[in-house]
């Protein structure tokens, strides 16, 4: 009758098929085989008529490509009243692509499906490594890390990353594991496990596209980074301290409790970052992340968001608002993404039911005055509402000085005032230069000359109140020559 027949090969010794499958094999007149590329495929009894679709692989662009051919015949081969034994290495629905789509699209097609267990790839792994998988271990495929940008798996947690078959693809899963694992991190290399030629590797990260034995039954095993390296881990830990057993002081806060030392980490942040101080970094922005995480953990008690709908909504975000680099949009350079996201942001409002915002209205009001002049012209300029060429902005700068010279009174005068730091911001902006962060600078520059002063006149035994401004002016001068 027809149908398909999923049979595992086993990891390659031909003593590890199942007792199942050969019985079914020594029957077979006829057997498709995905590869005969495994060891196994020269123990088959000899009566078989053997087919492959090694052609496939050889003329094939892509592995979906050739996935999605192999999965079209076998159906087709299925169709037959006699149907089919589709043969893999290994078992038939670990690290296969092909036969999970086989059963589901023959399932939907109403023929028959029977799946012949064979041992995995993973069995003979776990005794090779002396490693009992349970209960934490990552499984990864060597294609999807090779091509991507970071490990999407948490560090703290031990992977076996399959299908190493290259130097190259070696050579592609090490540099995006060098993103999170050091170059000294120690790994292994399993190649053939469960044959006769099964080797281990004690290897360092670094090293592992220099093997001369990697091939078609190569993995990759990556121990653990260590406890607290992933972001799970730190989510656990924040979760822990506002439960009943963890801590008092975490238990109380709300986030209107929390809110200024959110403001202080910021803060604290941003003033590592003008310091140019990367030990400081990094320890403002893991204050900085503590009070996120803390917040989402108090809205996932009161049931109004989670960290990961967080991480979601913010993920859908930036694929939404890129569709330069996510999409197939094609943008005119940095000006072209700026006004873009504005569009974006529009149809969005428009999209959620919004009412109507003006342009700058989504500028926070709690923002430093200078950062908030910035950003509301950095928003104007975005659609053409900015001056042709930095002279208009000079001359600005210049009427706002004249302006204030001629001010009759103090509202006159704070008026003034204010529109020239606005004009200065935004010479600031057409420089490519961040004025709040420039005025800090110079704040740090002046408190540092100023203490300068006070030393001199400490050491002169005297106190600035009793000294001229001439006094003082000289030490401030030393200061900077200091400088």
């Amino acid at each position: 009758m027809p149908g398909i027949t999923l049979l595992g090969l086993g990891p390659g010794n031909p003593d590890q098929l199942t007792r199942e499958a050969w019985d079914v094999l020594s029957s077979a007149d006829e057997v498709w085989l995905r590869t005969r590329q495994h060891l196994t495929v020269n123990a088959l009894p000899p009566t078989i008529n053997l087919h492959s679709f090694d052609e496939l692989y050889e003329n094939g662009e892509t592995f979906d490509q050739v996935y999605d051919a192999i999965v079209e015949k076998v159906l087709e081969l299925g169709r037959r009243p006699e149907g089919v034994i589709y043969a893999v290495p290994g078992h038939p629905f670990v690290a296969e692509t092909t036969s999970p789509k086989i059963a589901r699209l023959a399932r939907d097609e109403g023929l028959a499906t029977r799946v012949v267990e064979g041992l995995s790839f993973l069995e003979p792994t776990f005794s090779a490594l002396g490693l009992d998988p349970y209960p934490r271990l990552t499984l990864f495929d060597a294609m999807e890390l090779s091509t991507a940008h970071v490990p999407a798996f948490p560090p703290d947690m031990p992977v076996l990353i399959a299908q190493i078959y290259s130097r190259l693809v070696a050579s592609e899963v090490k540099m995006t594991l060098n993103e999170v694992y050091p170059d000294e991190h120690p790994v292994q290399l399993l190649h053939a496990v469960g044959t006769k030629d099964e080797l281990v590797e004690e290897l360092k990260l670094y090293e592992i596209d220099r093997s001369e034995h990697i091939g078609l039954l190569t993995s990759l095993y990556v121990p653990s980074l260590g406890e607290g390296t992933s972001f799970e881990a730190f989510q656990e830990i924040i979760a822990h301290l506002r439960a009943p057993d963890g801590c008092p002081w975490d238990h109380e806060q709300t986030h209107q409790s929390l809110r200024t030392h959110l403001m202080e980490e910021a803060y604290e942040a941003l003033e590592a970052i003008d310091r140019g101080d990367m030990d400081g970094m990094q320890e403002e922005f893991g204050d900085l992340l503590l009070q996120i995480v803390l917040h989402a953990q108090i809205a996932n008690e009161e049931g109004k968001f989670s960290i990961n709908s967080l991480i979601k909504n913010i993920y859908d975000k930036i694929v939404r608002r890129h569709p330069h680099v996510f999409g197939d949009l094609a943008l005119d350079g940095v000006k072209g993404v700026l006004q873009n996201w504005e569009k974006l942001k529009e149809a969005e409002r428009k999209d959620n039911g919004k009412k109507e915002k003006g342009l700058l209205d989504g500028v926070p009001q709690a923002l430093p005055a200078l950062t908030q002049a910035q950003e509301y012209q950095d928003r104007a300029a975005r659609v053409g509402f900015d001056w042709p060429v930095v002279d208009g902005v000079l001359d600005k700068v210049a009427e706002e000085i004249q302006e204030i010279k001629s001010a009759t009174n103090e509202a006159e005068l704070a008026e003034e005032i204010g529109d020239l730091f606005f004009a200065l911001v935004n010479l600031a902006r057409w420089k490519k230069i961040d004025a709040e962060s420039a005025l800090r600078e110079t704040n740090l520059k002046f408190k540092r000359r100023f203490a300068h002063v006070e030393q001199g006149a400490r050491q002169q035994g005297r106190s600035l109140s009793d000294m001229t401004l001439e006094e003082m002016d000289a030490l401030w001068g030393s200061a900077k020559m200091l400088e």
